[in-house]
């Protein structure tokens, strides 16, 4: 730790600092404890560095940044610190977004954990700027067509097709076998509700 403290201050204003140092923030961050005292002073001194985003484009560091973070309940900063930081690890940087949420959430309930849906609700509630999910969030729904031929078909034929019913609608709409089954499964439990 004293070893970076140093190297920090003596390249405070080379652009970009040293590789060296940036792979010596990265390992310290990756094994120090998230809420130990030198994981927060080093925090401290990467976030005052006028080179931060150098650093930030270490998972390692930006994990860091973001758990201490949280531990001092700044969400908003750790949220504008992943909406501008350049680290490869876009799934790990989602993760990391959706957690800053979900601690957010247990605060207000006062709680130690979320259930699924609640997870669910606050994943929907605070989906990640475009800066994390370039290509957009993943959408898991059917198109409207899909979603009119299979209602279509639970109307007029059956809500409970079998085996052969159900691999010929998979096979009309570019489905598995197993995601036209699931649907039917989801639409008689729906309509019982």
């Amino acid at each position: 730790m004293k070893q970076f403290m140093a190297m920090l201050n003596k390249n405070e204003n080379e652009d970009p600092p040293p590789t060296k140092l940036l792979d010596l923030a990265g390992q310290l961050c990756q094994n120090l404890q998230s809420s130990s005292p030198s994981l927060e002073k080093l925090v401290k001194a990467v976030m005052r560095c006028k080179n931060k985003r150098h650093f930030l484009t270490n998972i390692h560091v930006v994990r860091a940044c973001v758990s201490v973070h949280i531990h001092n309940g700044q969400h908003d900063t750790a949220c504008r610190l992943l909406e501008c930081c350049k680290a490869e690890e876009k799934e790990e940087l989602v993760q990391l977004w959706h957690e800053i949420h979900y601690q957010r959430v247990m605060e207000k309930h006062q709680t130690d954990s979320l259930t699924p849906l609640q997870k669910f609700r606050c994943r929907k509630r605070n989906p990640p700027p475009i800066s994390l999910c370039p290509e957009g969030l993943k959408n898991r729904n059917y198109s409207e067509a899909v979603r009119q031929h299979l209602y279509r078909f639970a109307a007029e034929v059956t809500v409970n097709p079998d085996k052969k019913q159900r691999e010929g609608l998979a096979r009309d709409m570019n489905l598995q076998p197993t995601q036209v089954y699931n649907w039917f499964a989801n639409y008689r439990r729906r309509q019982k509700s």
